[in-house]
């Protein structure tokens, strides 16, 4: 079976589209489905490793300079050579250029185009258009997910919540929750001392860790007011922030003006196969408070190498955390947040078992067993051409 996935974002651009992508694409090709990715190329970026890959001329976006447009005329030129490969099914991973381009070349190829639904723009958009009142960004939000997915075939969603925002919305087409998976080296490898070496920071210091995109959705200025807190405590805490993105210099001024200065790092991105790895190692807690993820994997990376997690249980969170197995559930209130992070961090003993915890139970998230999910989907939306 052959798969054409198409995306406006992938590596060298780092979030949890690029990574879900790239987990899916080699579980899938350990399953015997073949997927052809057509992305973005970025200025700069080395050559791709994969033969499978399509890279296609795109532009700067002014108001997003980490991210790129694909130009469509590029994308409805790739049609002879789709034609001539053998495409079952086109599986768009983005709602803007590739969404357009990838409904329609599935529609000259005759065969069916599904989606993953990433994004829940209703709590992302004003964030980045705040003149606009609130409630009018989030009718268009509804208006903009509802009528691109009703134009689909099918729609994959990461968690039971926004399957269920989804129909609230009106979606009429059949959705699928199947969250990302995890690859079998997400649990292996990391070295915690190593970490705390480079970066100096005593093996016996509280240490906080957000990994993610460093944008407004985050609710990264909650888990500020945390430490905020915290301080008072566990006057050593130190909450590492690792990413990029739109929010870094406002962050940085609230730092300032809480007097945090000595209680907060900004790292920038890691690399995701080895520097990240040995920093989720290095954590004693994994620290979250984002109310708008689609499922959230960078939880269950942190629990994969042994890093509880405390978190809010807010969209797509839920799934991972309902089980409340190797993490505590906080409410939204900062005090209460800081309170269950003050008591684990009180005692060792109970932080040691969460994170044996965590790891077993981040194993039930496997990508292979996501990934076939997947292939049975495929199949039973392309039955005739993908039967072979």
């Amino acid at each position: 079976m052959h798969i054409l996935m198409i995306s406006d974002v992938y590596f060298p651009r780092i979030n949890g589209v690029s990574t879900s992508i790239e987990t899916f694409r080699q579980a899938l090709s350990d399953a015997g489905v073949r997927t052809t990715l057509v992305a973005p190329d970025y200025p700069g970026m080395s050559p791709d490793s994969d033969d499978d890959i399509i890279r296609l001329p795109s532009r700067f976006l002014p108001m997003d300079p980490e991210d790129r447009l694909m130009r469509r005329r590029e994308i409805d030129r790739l049609l002879p050579r789709l034609r001539q490969s053998g495409v079952d099914l086109v599986h768009v991973q983005t709602p803007f250029a590739a969404h357009y381009g990838g409904l329609a070349l599935a529609r000259a190829l005759g065969v069916p185009c599904v989606a993953s639904y990433h994004t829940y723009f209703e709590e992302y958009l004003f964030h980045y258009l705040p003149v606009l009142p609130r409630r009018w960004m989030r009718a268009a939000a509804r208006r903009f997910s509802r009528t691109q997915c009703n134009a689909l075939d099918a729609v994959i969603v990461p968690s039971t919540a926004m399957a269920e925002t989804l129909t609230r919305y009106g979606v009429d087409r059949p959705l699928q929750v199947l969250p990302t998976g995890l690859p079998e080296q997400q649990f292996s490898g990391g070295d915690g001392c190593h970490f705390r070496n480079r970066y100096e920071i005593p093996k016996d210091r509280r240490l906080l860790l957000f990994v993610g995109r460093v944008a407004h959705e985050k609710n990264i200025g909650f888990l500020l007011g945390v430490v905020d807190r915290l301080r008072a405590r566990h006057p050593d805490v130190l909450l590492l922030i690792t990413g990029e993105g739109p929010a870094t210099a406002s962050l940085a001024r609230e730092v300032q003006q809480r007097g945090l200065s000595g209680h907060v790092r900004f790292l920038g991105y890691l690399s995701r196969h080895d520097e990240l790895h040995d920093c989720y190692r290095a954590a004693d807690l994994f620290v979250f408070a984002s109310r708008t993820e689609t499922q959230g994997l960078v939880l269950l990376e942190a629990m994969a190498l042994g890093t509880p997690v405390v978190a809010l249980a807010e969209m797509g969170t839920r799934d991972i955390l309902a089980p409340q197995r190797g993490c505590r559930i906080a409410p939204d209130d900062e005090a209460a947040f800081a309170g269950i992070v003050a008591e684990l961090l009180d005692d060792r003993p109970a932080l040691r078992a969460l994170g044996v915890e965590a790891t077993r139970y981040a194993r039930s998230w496997r990508a292979t067993e996501m990934a076939a999910r997947l292939a049975d989907c495929y199949r039973r939306w392309a039955p005739q051409r993908g039967a072979t």
